[in-house]
């Protein structure tokens, strides 16, 4: 079972002290295909305090997406095998009635999609499609307040001439502003928790950083606890106070964004941090890929998933990696920094073989 370690929040929710807005506890997400059982997300942990953001990093695949559309209750009930606890502000989410989902869905809960051209309706315009959202859950607004609600968004999510604007269609808008008018819907009913999947996918970078700082600004003008889901570690940088690295459906690192960019001290961690280029280094030099490709989710590695794309997993004796799952156990700077690994000191061996190659200055340095 993956246990994370939790930081007491002096903040929390309004009447729960000390307590995670969200926690989730031994999550597990399984689909029947005609192929066998996909394990797409197994006993996954994890919590996020009000005003904090937690980064989820990790391939695609690697169950992410899968996890977090479990909080807003997204899977098909009649194919989706779930297991565990998910709890928002103290209430259990797994196994609730469709119509308390749905009263939770979009109000003090809300998910900015990744693709926004197809989370929106074409045939509708965003102002009716962000009133609709208001009003859903608030049934004595009117159109009009509906309406004034919705420019109101789209004018602080920094859309300009909002009250024009809010009647063009999702296809008048550029790639970005349509992601803005997500965060607006996202945001239209003042959730206490929002997540961001992939919020500035195919975006080019001066609009990426608008986006994030956008988040940044409406999380400490809300005190929303944030999700942000990304392949991304330059927006994990940006954004987050923890991280969660998962692999393979599991958790495999999980710390504060500090230790976990400075110090990881998990393998599959290094190979993300390996890929992302340096450009202060040499222009001609070539990144440095994961080798291999992540194992089949219809038949999960009874070891350590990423035991055949580890390039140190021979310094583990015998065949130990490859038959025992390791568990999630705190690493060598404490309890709060978490691996899945069974190397026995993975902060020299980072420190000897890793940071030299991709890091070359701060090796130096240490």
């Amino acid at each position: 079972m993956t246990t994370l370690e939790k930081t007491p929040d002096a903040g929390g929710p309004a009447g729960k002290a000390d307590a995670p807005y969200l926690e989730v506890n031994d999550l597990t997400v399984k689909f029947p295909t005609a192929d066998g059982l996909v394990h797409a997300v197994s006993n996954l942990s994890y919590s996020v305090e009000l005003g904090k953001t937690l980064g989820i990093v990790g391939e695609s695949g690697s169950g992410k997406s899968v996890s977090s559309m479990a909080v807003l209750g997204l899977h098909d009930a009649r194919t989706a095998r779930i297991t565990g606890s998910i709890k928002v502000d103290g209430m259990e989410v797994v196994g609730l009635s469709d119509q308390k989902m749905r009263a939770m869905r979009g109000n003090s809960t809300a998910m900015i999609f990744q693709d926004a051209l197809a989370a929106l309706h074409p045939f509708y315009r965003v102002g009716a499609q962000l009133a609709e959202a208001y009003q859903i859950h608030h049934p004595g607004a009117n159109k009009r307040d509906a309406r004034r609600r919705a420019i109101e968004m789209l004018d602080r999510v920094g859309i300009p001439e909002p009250h024009s604007r809010v009647d063009d269609f999702p296809h008048q808008f550029s790639g970005g502003m349509r992601q803005r008018v997500m965060i607006a819907m996202g945001l239209i009913n003042d959730p206490a928790l929002l997540i961001a999947d992939e919020p500035t996918t195919a975006l080019d970078v001066t609009v990426q950083a608008q986006i994030l700082d956008l988040l940044q600004d409406l999380q400490k003008e809300f005190n929303s606890a944030i999700v942000i889901i990304t392949h991304d570690l330059g927006v994990i940088a940006e954004m987050a106070d923890d991280v969660l690295v998962m692999y393979s459906g599991r958790a495999v690192e999980y710390g504060s964004c500090r230790e976990i960019l400075s110090h990881p001290e998990m393998p599959y961690t290094w190979g993300l941090l390996s890929s992302v280029p340096d450009v202060t280094s040499d222009p001609n030099a070539r990144m440095i890929p994961i080798p291999g490709t992540p194992p089949s989710m219809l038949n999960p590695p009874i070891g350590c998933a990423f035991e055949a794309r580890c390039t140190h997993s021979d310094k583990v004796g015998g065949d130990l990696c490859a038959t025992k799952l390791p568990e999630m156990r705190p690493g060598g700077r404490g309890a709060h920094h978490l691996k899945r690994c069974h190397l026995a000191d993975p902060d020299a061996v980072y420190a000897a073989e890793v940071l030299p190659v991709i890091a070359p200055d701060l090796a130096e340095e240490s």
